[in-house]
């Protein structure tokens, strides 16, 4: 007895030490083991702390455009705000042009293989046959009083060897003098920045982004994020106040991140007073410059220069476009508490498309963000035109989309709106709520397209918009390759990025804001994030507690398995069962009579597993409840009642298998035999018990041919041909009731 006793306690001992160390990971588990623990930074509740700091960079920069050579060169000073608790011995700087360097990776083998017949093209991506002095030249690095400051470069990061620690709480000045071959975009996959050129007219648009060396940005959870830049994931950058000066040929046309500040000298008489006109214009844009006067510019060829001067306040970065080709429109866009001058820049190439759609779109973008998290808050809001791109910066974007001979499908009239809508939206995610793009991508990617497509919906109801079941196919995939969201930027499949970054994060905000916590309820924590986070660098962590703090929902069971898994929605409706209750005998008054289920269909009854409803309901007895069964409870249930209530009713009892793996929220439609139907709803913490199979009793008046489950595909469900009772067996039974609800 005492060797059992000694071998129970020793294995009670280990399972314990087990449990402890290896918990338990149910569907239904806190994930707190799973992400960042609050601190005195970041608190339980996903709000920054008390004690939240974060670094400051403000820059002062002089740059030319060199068209005759395509390169810009510049100097800048950065004033550095140590607001972190540490001392800094050393900075690190991001030099992002390196990435183009021959040798760096580049990304030019994504989804190119040397095959026959590839395009020249493809062929460059992989072999860089025709090369290109790509990469920064630093010319020197200088403290405030002019004294040399050591360097140390690492493909894309520049580690600045401080004459002297820059303690907690000071600031320091230095100065970096620079330049760099500006990239022809056509030649590069994912260049996000670089010349287009159009040989007809001998002319460039220039997109300078990435174009300056820039703080990398120090914080709370990792130090320094000085991971390398290889293009798939984007930036990680500090908030500051910019002045630039930028010089271009006189007769181009500059659109650039922040205000303009000297428009008495760079603009005619002529376009100030179309710009003190569009101002006040909020129906419609006013030409500023146009067609005519654009395709007159293009022949000029100055090689005089012009300086734009421009101002930003509180950005975490600087971009802009420069280029005679130009045609621009403005028009005024009213928000409760700021105006906002949309602006759009564009080739004629882009005519008529952009003259009728880009500025339109951006108001709709900014009315529609602003009232979902707070409003714009920058002066200018632009989008520029461009082939084969999608890229944001603050107040300014590369929008690609053009026609063709003027003409222009309505597919991609549709991609081109949208492109601009979204890149807009990247204004509130992450240039405001300033997510690390380089190591969590679907943070700023994933909330911005769920925007993108709750604008297209409201302002282009015709347009064709991301639901649950555009999902379903990439999630049913190959489980050894799929990864989950929660994978850092470039350590995605280059072939899954966009479904796992963009498009599954969406959907699975729809899913919460449509299907579990309701739109009133989880809109408002939505813009309690934006609110709380804004100007700030927030984690996923921060994300999940702020809805989880904001909507009284528990929801670690959806970040757990919609985030952290590749699981898919598959749920079955492997049987249902069908019970009629009715009174044998109109007078009860002896309770301990039994109630019998009446059969309906021919008096018949059979013990197989019912395929369809033609056997009619069930027999079953329900009997007087015994007093034992009440314990010591001395009240008694009012049982007659209990019987009338439930006679001549449809019990239905519904079996359903998870076969996925995820759990979700289950919708049941019944389909009755007078043509009618209704939904039910059931919470996803039924799976708590059991999260592979539940059963769910349902009474009905109706009659039920028809049982259906995520009638709407509201929760991407993979296999809808096991969702209906009966089964549907023919595949084109299938596609007709799928057509059906995908119109609805």
């Amino acid at each position: 007895m005492r060797f059992l006793l000694f071998v129970f306690l020793t294995l009670f001992s280990a399972s314990t030490i087990q449990a402890q160390t290896q918990p338990w990971q149910g569907k239904f588990e806190p994930i707190d083991n799973m992400i960042a623990p609050p601190n005195s930074y970041r608190t339980a509740s996903g709000a920054p702390g008390k004690a939240y700091w974060q670094q400051r960079a403000d820059y002062k920069i002089k740059a030319i455009l060199n068209e005759k050579n395509n390169t810009i060169s510049g100097e800048e000073t950065i004033t550095y705000y140590n607001n972190s608790p540490d001392d800094l011995s050393y900075l690190w700087v991001q030099l992002e042009q390196n990435v183009n360097k021959k040798g760096n990776e580049d990304f030019g083998s994504i989804n190119n293989n040397v095959k026959d017949g590839m395009n020249t093209r493809q062929m460059q991506f992989l072999t860089r046959a025709i090369d290109f002095p790509a990469g920064y030249t630093i010319k020197y690095i200088k403290d405030a009083h002019g004294n040399t400051i050591k360097s140390l470069v690492n493909n894309t990061m520049m580690k600045v060897l401080l004459n002297q620690p820059l303690k907690s709480g000071e600031s320091m000045s230095f100065s970096i003098g620079w330049s760099y071959h500006i990239t022809d975009r056509s030649m590069y996959l994912l260049s996000r920045e670089g010349y287009e050129y159009f040989p007809e007219d001998d002319n460039t648009v220039y997109l300078i982004a990435h174009w300056f060396p820039r703080m990398a940005v120090y914080n709370d959870t990792e130090g320094w994020q000085n991971q390398q830049f290889q293009k798939l994931g984007e930036f990680a950058l500090e908030f500051g106040d910019y002045d630039v000066e930028i010089s271009v040929p006189q007769d181009h046309v500059v659109a650039s991140t922040g205000e303009l500040m000297n428009s008495d000298d760079v603009l005619t008489k002529t376009q100030q007073k179309r710009m003190k006109v569009a101002r006040k214009s909020f129906d419609k844009p006013v030409m500023i410059i146009t067609q005519e006067e654009a395709i007159a510019n293009e022949k000029t060829k100055t090689t005089k220069l012009k300086t734009w001067k421009f101002n930003a306040k509180n950005v975490r970065d600087f971009a802009f476009a420069s280029s005679r080709k130009f045609m621009w429109d403005a028009q005024a866009v009213k928000l409760p508490t700021n105006t906002v001058m949309a602006m759009s820049f564009y080739p004629k190439e882009g005519l008529p498309v952009w003259q009728e759609e880009s500025t339109k779109a951006i108001m709709h973008a900014l009315e529609v963000y602003s009232e979902a998290t707070f409003d714009y808050p920058y002066p200018v809001c632009i989008s520029v035109n461009t082939s084969n791109i999608g890229m944001e910066f603050p107040m300014i974007s590369f929008n690609g989309g053009r026609p063709k001979n003027g003409k222009i499908r309505d597919g991609a009239k549709q991609g081109m709106i949208g492109t601009i809508i979204h890149e807009v939206g990247h204004n509130w995610f992450p240039m405001i709520v300033s997510s690390d793009e380089r190591k969590w991508m679907w943070m700023d990617e994933g909330l911005n397209t769920f925007l993108h497509q709750r604008t297209v919906a409201e302002r282009y109801p015709n347009f064709r918009n991301i639901k649950p079941k555009n999902i379903a196919p990439f999630m049913s995939g190959d489980k050894n390759i799929l990864r989950p969201i929660m994978t850092t930027s470039d350590n995605e499949l280059f072939s899954q990025f966009g479904a796992n970054f963009y498009l599954k994060p969406t959907v699975g905000l729809q899913m919460l804001r449509h299907s579990i916590i309701g739109k009133e309820l989880f809109d408002q924590a939505f813009k309690e994030y934006a609110n709380r986070w804004k100007y700030k660098h927030p984690n996923p962590s921060d994300l999940f507690r702020t809805l989880e703090d904001a909507t009284a929902v528990d929801l670690d069971w959806f970040f757990r398995g919609w985030f952290f898994t590749t699981d898919n929605v598959d749920i079955e409706l492997t049987d249902v069962k069908w019970f009629k209750v009715y009174e044998e005998n109109s007078n009860i008054e002896d309770q301990n009579k039994t109630l019998k289920v009446k059969i309906e269909a021919n008096g018949k009854n059979t013990e197989a597993k019912a395929k369809d409803f033609s056997n009619g309901p069930e027999v079953i007895n329900m009997v007087t409840t015994p007093d034992t069964a009440y314990g010591q409870f001395l009240s008694r249930l009012d049982e007659p009642e209990i019987r009338k209530q439930l006679s001549g009713k449809n019990i239905y009892e519904i079996h359903i298998k998870n076969i996925g793996g995820l759990v979700m929220p289950v919708a049941i439609e019944w389909v009755y035999a007078d043509g009618t139907t209704e939904i039910d709803r059931i919470p996803a913490e039924v799976w708590r018990k059991n999260e592979y199979n539940i059963k769910r009793t349902f009474i009905k008046n109706k009659e039920v041919v028809k049982v259906n489950l995520d009638p709407n595909f509201e929760f991407a469900d993979t296999n809808m041909k096991n969702n209906s009772f009966p089964k549907i067996e023919e595949v084109s039974e299938f596609d007709t009731f799928k057509e059906q609800k995908a119109g609805n």
